[in-house]
């Protein structure tokens, strides 16, 4: 049976990937994070909970405490013991808060991320490490460009900037180390149990409650900025597949640059703006949209309006995100009203 550690497993994204794990795969699956601002245990007890197989679910996952702004000790290591696939999502990933303490920033995305990859590279049974990264790396992005895996990168933000120090440290293991790295970027991930102080568990909110909804816009106030929103769990499926794939036999099909890393784009089906996303939302409550748009581009420093990755090598590979991202923001407001826990 194969092993694989997620670390930041209580987090948004690493909940969705750990359920997904559950019910696709019949892996051990063992969970490490610190649980703090972004990290909720009550996720991971959630998706036990609504299993099928509660019991058999929760044989197969542990839960392991450790922050890895500090090294893995010998001790957190015996308790961890050997991992065929390792899966780093955890990070601190809020703009605001960077700004206001870049530090810590550096300590949760940089120095996390070579503790993680230094405990790794002795592994003898790893078959891949995946350092999940952003399209913030590249900064904003002109109308119709969007970013392929290898173009440059321009930090606007000192989380941008952590994310892409810490994948230029994982770029460093497979080179130095020849661990079998692979680097995702993804961009505004979506759905159930996400953190509310995010764009859409808010706007949920605010529609349902009947409060205005701020819109990120440009200067002028007339041009909502935008993204390519995708689901967690189109995420979990992109990770799973890669997971899966031989990446020898895909030399004559994809050119890397002469880069020994993979790097794949993990990207949403269309680009859509806060104004539409909000109308969306508004839509599925059977609500009016009481919005107004708010130049946070220009008052607010590292606030970017518009990031846009490229897809294209992912679907030239064979993956694609399964269902109507319309589909998708229904069943999460569905999901959000009923569940207001969460939100």
């Amino acid at each position: 049976m194969k092993r694989i550690l997620v670390t930041g497993g209580a987090g948004f994204i690493g909940h969705h990937f750990i359920n997904y794990l559950l019910t696709r795969t019949d892996w051990h699956i063992t969970s490490l994070d610190r649980l703090d601002f972004s990290g909720n245990l009550n996720r991971l007890t959630n998706i036990i909970d609504e299993s099928n197989n509660r019991d058999k679910a929760k044989k197969r996952l542990k839960i392991v405490f450790h922050d890895l702004r500090a090294e893995i000790n010998e001790y957190i290591a015996n308790d961890l013991g050997d991992f065929n696939y390792i899966i780093h999502m955890a990070a601190s990933s809020h703009v605001d808060r960077s700004i206001e303490d870049p530090m810590s920033f550096v300590l949760d995305n940089v120095v996390a991320t070579c503790n993680i990859l230094n405990y790794a590279r002795n592994f003898k049974k790893l078959e891949k490490f995946v350092y999940f990264s952003t399209d913030e790396v590249f900064g904003p992005a002109p109308i119709s460009i969007n970013y392929k895996e290898r173009d440059r990168y321009n930090s606007t933000n000192p989380y941008s900037a952590t994310k892409a120090g810490g994948e230029e440290l994982a770029v460093a293991f497979q080179n130095t180390y020849n661990m079998p790295v692979i680097v995702t970027h993804t961009m505004n991930v979506f759905g159930e149990r996400q953190h509310p102080e995010k764009f859409i568990p808010m706007t949920i909110k605010n529609v349902r409650d009947n409060k205005l909804v701020s819109i990120h816009s440009n200067a002028k106030k007339t041009k909502a900025g935008s993204r390519h929103y995708i689901h967690a769990e189109d995420v979990a499926n992109a990770c799973l597949f890669l997971l899966k794939q031989e990446y020898a036999s895909l030399k004559n099909e994809v050119d890397f640059g002469g880069a020994k890393c993979p790097k794949f784009n993990i990207v949403g089906p269309i680009e859509l703006d806060n104004h539409e996303l909000a109308q969306e939302i508004a839509k599925a409550q059977n609500k009016k949209l009481n919005y107004e748009f708010v130049d946070f581009h220009s008052a607010r420093p590292g606030h970017d309006l518009r990031y846009a990755l490229d897809g294209s090598l992912m679907k030239k590979l064979g993956w694609e995100p399964k269902k109507n991202i319309f589909e998708r923001i229904k069943d999460v407001v569905n999901w959000s009203i009923k569940n207001e826990n969460w939100i």
